[in-house]
């Protein structure tokens, strides 16, 4: 009997413990917001809007981690591997959705190792070429023109949204082997390069490319969104444009450890839709070409799995890899 008493005890003790951890005030330290981006791209700007707001709330400052590198696999490892105490969040995109399929092997299971707190924004890409080589042309245009020629199509690196949307572009027009995937590090570069006229054409975040096109030196064919987006109203959408089926949107959402415990989710998904929910913090993010979305964690969770499941089938249908 007193053998039978102490196992059960034991087996109930990480249960009595991660009870015991729900009923402690939270959070007790600064939390920690691991962006896997360097500074100043379009995840860290918004997941620095939200921290501020959160440090506001929670009355201490959250503090941003930016882990970059491993195609954003680094810095999700790190939060994986986290306590689960809710003290660690991860920005993430659509890349993690894509890595999900493209690194069979990472340490971490994507899907089974987070559970997503909000779904904050998404933004469109748009479909863009050299405005001096290519005053005329329009989606239509172009696509026909990619089935007769080979094209230098940049992206801001293998399975990012810009290499996905490119694909898609490929599939949609039919053109083959004419898409020629020249990937970089980062999205600055590829812009800076088709402005200069050594691309032919990318399908880039609109924030991305906005300064050249309001500059003249690039021409927006399409934004990929459902709707015209308000920052470029005069350019269409792919589905004005006659090739709906290049509809792409990048997205960030924040995860945390899938282990924390139920109160503590719950009142980081409360939190958390407050503070894109705020007035600035939204304005802010609409500013810098983000639709606000601050979707619950239910919600989130179905719209972040599908397309984890959307992606997948592209990836294996085109054979896309990992970089060498």
């Amino acid at each position: 009997m007193i053998r039978r008493r102490t196992t059960l005890g034991l087996a109930a003790m990480p249960f009595l413990s991660r009870m015991g951890l729900a009923q402690q005030p939270f959070p007790d330290r600064n939390p920690r917001y691991i962006v896997p981006f360097p500074p100043g791209g379009l995840t860290d700007i918004m997941a620095r809007l939200v921290a501020q707001k959160l440090g506001e709330i929670w009355n201490r400052p959250v503090v941003i981690d930016n882990r970059a590198g491993g195609n954003a696999l680094i810095g999700a490892d790190a939060a994986a591997k986290s306590p689960a105490d809710g003290h660690t969040l991860l920005a993430i995109t659509l890349t993690h959705a894509v890595n999900a399929t493209l690194f069979p092997n990472a340490p971490y299971d994507f899907r089974r190792d987070f559970s997503v707190i909000s779904l904050l924004g998404s933004l469109p890409l748009a479909v863009v070429v050299n405005a001096e080589k290519n005053p005329r042309d329009d989606l239509p245009a172009l696509a026909a023109r990619s089935r007769r020629e080979r094209l230098n199509v940049g992206s801001s690196g293998t399975g990012s949204p810009p290499h996905l949307g490119l694909e898609l572009f490929r599939r949609v027009a039919r053109a083959g082997e004419n898409i020629v995937h020249v990937p970089y590090r980062g999205g600055a570069p590829s812009v800076t390069d088709l402005a200069g006229g050594t691309l032919d054409m990318m399908v880039s975040n609109l924030p991305e490319c906005l300064a050249q096109i309001r500059g003249g030196r690039l021409r927006a064919l399409a934004v990929t969104s459902a709707e015209r987006h308000p920052l470029v109203p005069e350019v269409p959408t792919v589905r004005e444009a006659g090739l709906p089926e290049l509809e792409i949107t990048n997205w960030t959402a924040v995860l945390t450890n899938a282990a924390v415990p139920p109160p503590i989710l719950a009142r980081l998904e409360r939190d958390v839709m407050a503070a894109i929910g705020d007035a600035t913090v939204s304005q802010r993010a609409r500013d810098g070409g983000f639709q606000v979305l601050g979707w619950d964690s239910a919600r989130s969770t179905q719209f972040v799995r599908a397309e984890t499941d959307r992606w997948a089938t592209l990836v294996t249908e085109a054979g896309i890899k990992p970089d060498a």
